[in-house]
């Protein structure tokens, strides 16, 4: 069968999904956490169309899989309301519990959680488009990341269960709440991106607002009740609805005290200057990124083609991380070109759950139009799609484009462009390449393809003060998670890794007392009591 019929032929009918893939029935969400209680709510609704598409006598049609309730700014501040009360102003059940009591609580959910995993693993692929298998390591993923946070945790109070004494005075440092926090997530990893900023927050004292991400909203419902059942009144809420109308209103009553958002940095700055009380708030931020590869005369062209298919088209290329622009000199372009376009099409596409796929179906309705208008801005300024049907598509699916000799007069060059489409940029001078980096309004990871030792340092000294990583003969990447994962310039505010996190949404507190007899006296009865959950020398296994 020639590409152009099996691309025809990429979707199917109902009754040829696989059952074990099947979802049990259509989700219709018709209630929501909202202050330790899943309300009913019989309001408008937003429906869930998959970036599946079936065939039907009436062609093409994205399969619907359920609806969820579109809330509004009422339901919000009712929310909020709740949180603030849980939090109630730092003395809440949930902020002033003991480390080892949260650590607890947040245990019993990850179990509620796996109990899920089957039902949360298949609305991952049927909301998104993920693959079957990568669904899979989104979910175990984010359960091994609740471990570590728990961990690293334990480690951190661990090390604060001590007195320092400096100069006749002893203090306990410890780390506190910082309030009410709105965590947005985003579409790619509805569940794991989510999480790295909802538990950290959560595990640290806080009490939550919770905002689905536009796609990937429905996996998040089975969540709900082991939310409610394992923690505090109001210390957990979750919000629906059109973002432009439920978060304003949040953001303008001064009472949210940290906003975490992986996302768009335009949408980023419009809340933050929302907030009446910007010095009061705290942004823990994952932003846009345009994440560039440089390939040297030196480098092995085989080692960077592996690793930058996989950087640049990972997941349709819907990453942050991914590799978005490609830099290779030009005595190497048309070697690399003809090797990449060759590993592009050895790349298996076709329905999520499809073993070994690799390219699926777009979830944003109108990504197909973009992409290929992004195409025909590159031609129209001398760029050529280089690979055998690059830019086709059928439905939601976009094949992949390899798009080259790319400028600075094309979009390419400059968005975002967030999907299947490969940008190659050719260089002379490495200088090139560092002045991209120096300009661009983004500053997140490089990747350099280089066996020449002083060339690499040469890059290295350069774009680690326009990059927060610089990855050496490998992809851009978040992992391992231990790492820090943060951004320069409009790509992230804060930083985020398991051990980072924790400290991103808590503050250090620390109690002082001069060493006399009646203060030793004092401290040594709260203590030895055990009246205090702050300040105790308790240490937690």
């Amino acid at each position: 069968m020639d590409f152009n019929s099996t691309l025809k032929n990429i979707f199917v009918e109902e009754k040829d999904i696989p059952a074990e893939f099947s979802l049990p029935a259509l989700i219709h969400q018709r209630e929501y956490l909202s202050n330790g209680e899943m309300k009913t709510w019989d309001g408008p609704v937003h429906e869930v169309y998959s970036p599946i598409c079936i065939k039907t006598e009436n062609g093409l049609e994205r399969k619907l899989i359920g609806s969820y309730p579109l809330g509004t700014a009422v339901e919000a501040a009712e929310a909020l309301d709740a949180a603030v009360a849980a939090y109630n102003n730092g003395r809440g059940e949930w902020p002033t519990m003991g480390v080892a009591e949260r650590i607890h609580c947040v245990e019993q959910f990850t179990g509620r959680m796996i109990e899920k995993k089957d039902i949360i693993v298949k609305l991952i692929m049927w909301e998104i488009g993920k693959s079957f298998a990568d669904s899979v390591k989104e979910f175990d993923r984010t359960v091994e990341y609740i471990y570590a946070t728990i961990d690293s945790l334990k480690n951190l109070d661990r090390d604060s269960s001590g007195f320092d004494i400096v100069d006749g005075i002893a203090a306990q440092v410890r780390r506190s709440p910082l309030g009410v926090v709105l965590c947005m997530g985003p579409f790619n990893y509805p569940l794991n991106e989510t999480f790295t900023t909802l538990i950290p927050a959560l595990i640290m004292g806080n009490t939550l607002l919770f905002k689905p991400p536009k796609f990937g909203t429905l996996l998040h419902y089975p969540l709900q009740e082991a939310f409610r059942d394992c923690f505090p009144k109001g210390v957990v809420n979750v919000i629906y609805g059109r973002g432009n109308t439920v978060v304003p209103g949040l953001m303008q009553s001064g009472k949210i005290n940290v906003l975490t958002l992986i996302g768009s940095s335009k949408v980023a700055n419009e809340l933050k200057k929302s907030h009446p009380k910007v010095n009061r708030l705290r942004a823990v931020l994952g932003l846009d990124a345009k994440n560039a590869a440089i390939v040297t005369p030196d480098a092995d062209l085989g080692l960077a083609v592996k690793e930058i298919i996989t950087g640049s088209l990972s997941f349709n290329g819907q990453r942050c991380t991914a590799l978005k622009i490609v830099w290779v000199h030009r005595s190497v372009a048309d070697a690399f070109l003809e090797k990449f376009s060759a590993a592009v099409a050895e790349l298996k596409f076709g329905m999520p759950w499809e073993k070994g796929v690799s390219l699926t179906p777009l979830p944003e309705t109108n990504k197909i139009e973009y992409l290929t208008g992004c195409i025909a801005d590159a031609e129209a300024h001398g760029a050529k799609v280089v690979n055998e049907n690059g830019g086709k598509s059928e439905g939601s699916f976009f094949y992949p484009a390899v798009v080259y000799p790319v400028n600075s007069d094309m979009k390419l060059y400059h968005e975002e462009q967030f999907g299947p489409i490969v940008p190659v940029v050719p260089f002379d001078d490495l200088e090139e390449t560092i002045e991209f980096l120096i300009e661009s309004t983004h500053g997140q990871q490089v990747s350099i393809f280089s066996n020449n030792a002083d060339e690499v340092a040469s890059l290295i000294d350069p774009l680690v003060n326009q990059v927060s990583r610089v990855n050496i003969n490998t992809q851009c990447q978040r992992g391992p998670d231990v790492f820090p994962f943060t951004g320069r310039k409009d790509s992230a505010e804060g930083t985020l890794s398991v051990p980072d996190a924790i400290r991103a949404f808590s503050i250090r507190s620390l109690v002082a007392f001069k060493m006399n007899d009646a203060n030793k006296q004092l401290i040594n009865e709260i203590v030895h009591e055990d009246t205090s959950n702050f300040l105790s020398t308790k240490f937690i296994f």
